[in-house]
């Protein structure tokens, strides 16, 4: 039987975990305040796309990937490989490791940070921010045609 998300320890924990997201959030912003640069009113096409591309790269990457098995061990249990080199992984049961292992196993629930991150760099280092939605929307771009040359090559 699986915990309701409404578990004291499980709303403790998405608390906690909310409060670190706002805070990094705060952080970025006063930040980006000290150094005088604000938001910018809109952001280039360009960017979004190869920012989401990146980010969802980025998200099963952190969150499914075997190579970052050893990231996410303490906080999760392997049950199995899921193909193309990622892995299904359960959020350990204990309390204080729980709400971490679904955070950090679920790649949908890592999406919001990951983008969170990549706009606040876009204020804060531009370039930076740019090179790595090219270098995660590049591999996310090969997966595609490593998948499509896969599936030709089937027929």
């Amino acid at each position: 039987m699986t915990d309701s998300p409404h578990e004291h320890y499980r709303i403790t924990g998405y608390l906690t975990v909310m409060t670190v997201f706002g805070s990094l959030v705060a952080g970025a912003a006063a930040a980006g305040r000290a150094r005088g640069r604000d938001l910018p009113a809109s952001y280039d096409v360009q960017d979004l796309a190869l920012g989401a591309l990146a980010t969802h790269k980025f998200a099963r990457l952190a969150a499914k990937d075997g190579v970052t098995t050893p990231l996410r061990a303490p906080f999760t249990r392997f049950e199995g490989n899921a193909g193309s080199a990622e892995v299904n992984e359960s959020p350990r049961p204990e309390h204080a490791r729980h709400v971490v292992g679904e955070l950090i196993s679920c790649p949908f629930c890592l999406t919001p940070w990951i983008a969170t991150g990549y706009v606040a760099a876009l204020t804060l280092a531009p370039r930076l921010a740019r090179a790595w939605a090219a270098v995660f929307g590049i591999v996310g771009g090969a997966d595609f045609l490593q998948h499509a040359y896969a599936a030709v090559r089937q027929d």
